[in-house]
């Protein structure tokens, strides 16, 4: 009978990336992804790696041109400034950003829909060094956008909106969508229907202010559309795998 290998998982990355001569290889790959942007940031939000996405997205003619430059710096107003914020929280947080639906800039000056998700990293003492992020393309510059605008819109006013109730048939007649179409394109961009969305969106919340707020945990229940506490922790511990008080402490450490 074979034995099973008990080398501890830390054990076996750290055994691999000590042997790499290139810790950022993975800049290679992505060079031939077209549709993807892949980009890694340091703590003040300066690009230190890019992949050959990005620099054609940005209009320079090579990665160099972008090395040590924040977003804000590179991308017109709004977009350069809406980079360069969510980066500094995501440093600040370390909350990731997941699957954030929001319009990226080509060199043409158009705009297209895009996934983006953006990751902390941390060094060998466990601060924050920089983030890691990548950012998806929904379409094709040129491609009718008007059921990702609406979806966007939608999306939104979720977020501004977690304490209420939010009914699939009521968040697409907002935007002169049928149910259908509603669930059609969100399966599209998410994966999952809208339902399952908002309830990411609400966990996602009730995550961040365990991490970052003092607030009572039945307030925070309230805060995400929850009157019942114990329904709450309920939720709460199939997706996080434990109850929230415990999620508290357990960030805290």
């Amino acid at each position: 009978m074979r034995t099973p290998d008990l080398t501890p998982f830390n054990d076996v990355r750290l055994e691999l990336a000590g042997q790499l001569a290139d810790p950022f290889l993975s800049e290679a790959l992505f060079d031939h992804l077209t549709d993807i942007v892949y980009f890694v940031k340091d703590r003040r939000g300066r690009y230190v790696i890019v992949n050959e996405t990005l620099v054609q997205r940005s209009g320079a003619k090579q990665k160099s041109d972008l090395i040590g430059k924040t977003s804000e710096e590179i991308f017109r107003d709004p977009i350069g400034n809406r980079f360069f914020a969510q980066d500094l929280t995501v440093i600040k947080t370390e909350q990731p950003l997941v699957d954030e639906l929001e319009r990226h800039a080509y060199p043409s000056g158009d705009t297209g829909w895009c996934l983006t998700t953006k990751l902390a990293l941390k060094g060998t003492d466990g601060t924050v060094v920089g983030l890691v992020g990548i950012s998806r393309d929904l379409q094709s510059p040129g491609e009718d956008a008007s059921d990702l605008n609406r979806l966007a819109r939608i999306v939104g006013h979720i977020k501004q909106h977690l304490g209420t109730p939010l009914r699939n048939s009521e968040l697409a007649e907002r935007e002169n969508m049928s149910t259908y179409q509603l669930d059609r394109r969100c399966r599209q961009v998410y994966g999952i229907p809208p339902s399952q969305l908002i309830l990411q969106l609400r966990m996602g919340a009730a995550a961040t202010k365990l991490r970052q707020t003092e607030d009572p945990i039945v307030a925070i229940a309230l805060a995400v559309g929850y009157s019942d506490q114990s329904a709450f922790t309920r939720q709460f511990r199939r997706t996080f795998g434990v109850s929230p008080g415990k999620f508290r402490v357990q960030q805290a450490n």
